[in-house]
């Protein structure tokens, strides 16, 4: 014989278990909704503040990369020491930045078939990068005396990478600008 299901109790009928959590399950919609205003958060004005705030640090350090102020550049161009490189290497002219128009000009030449031309375009293509590579080792080491005179005890973790990226760019896009004009004289104290 089959029993019948008595009707389901309420919850305030149910007793609660031991060592239960004293109340009823909520359901996944109740859950999602709970889930859905906690994830967006309170509605203020702090959201439109830290966006202006955002936009004005954004636009300082643009200024600060045109003008090279210090204080409101990015950390891998902050402090005295990576001041110092970047007008090491822009008071020099470095065979780097007189490779582009080379290499566009070793470039036409495959455009055109010739054999012979291209494998003469190649050839100056190898060399230039040679002479590119010799030219950032002669410079590294210029740079690595003159950071030993300048700045003793100063960690110079980096500072080749960075002497080298900035080497390879073609002066009108280096960023920060550069402060210096290639010749000129640097100063003895960068604190």
């Amino acid at each position: 014989m089959l029993r019948r299901k008595s009707a389901p109790a309420t919850t305030a009928e149910i007793a609660p278990k031991p060592g239960g959590k004293g109340r009823p399950t909520r359901s996944r919609k109740e859950a999602e909704a709970e889930n859905k205003a906690r994830a967006k958060g309170p509605r203020s004005n702090r959201r439109g503040s830290s966006r202006e705030q955002r936009a004005q640090n954004a636009a300082r350090m643009r200024e600060a990369l045109r003008t090279g102020d210090d204080r409101y550049l990015p950390a891998r161009d902050k402090g005295p020491v990576r001041r110092f490189v970047r007008d090491f290497v822009d008071s020099r002219i470095s065979f780097a930045e007189l490779a582009l128009p080379l290499v566009v000009i070793c470039f036409v030449p495959s455009f055109v078939g010739s054999t012979t031309v291209v494998q003469v375009a190649n050839e100056i293509l190898l060399v230039m990068i040679v002479v590119i590579a010799l030219n950032l080792v002669f410079l590294r080491f210029k740079l690595g005396r003159e950071l030993t005179r300048r700045f003793p005890g100063q960690p110079t973790r980096g500072l080749t990478w960075y002497m080298c990226s900035r080497a390879l760019q073609l002066r009108f896009i280096r960023a920060p600008r550069a402060q210096v004009r290639i010749g000129q004289q640097l100063p003895d104290t960068y604190r």
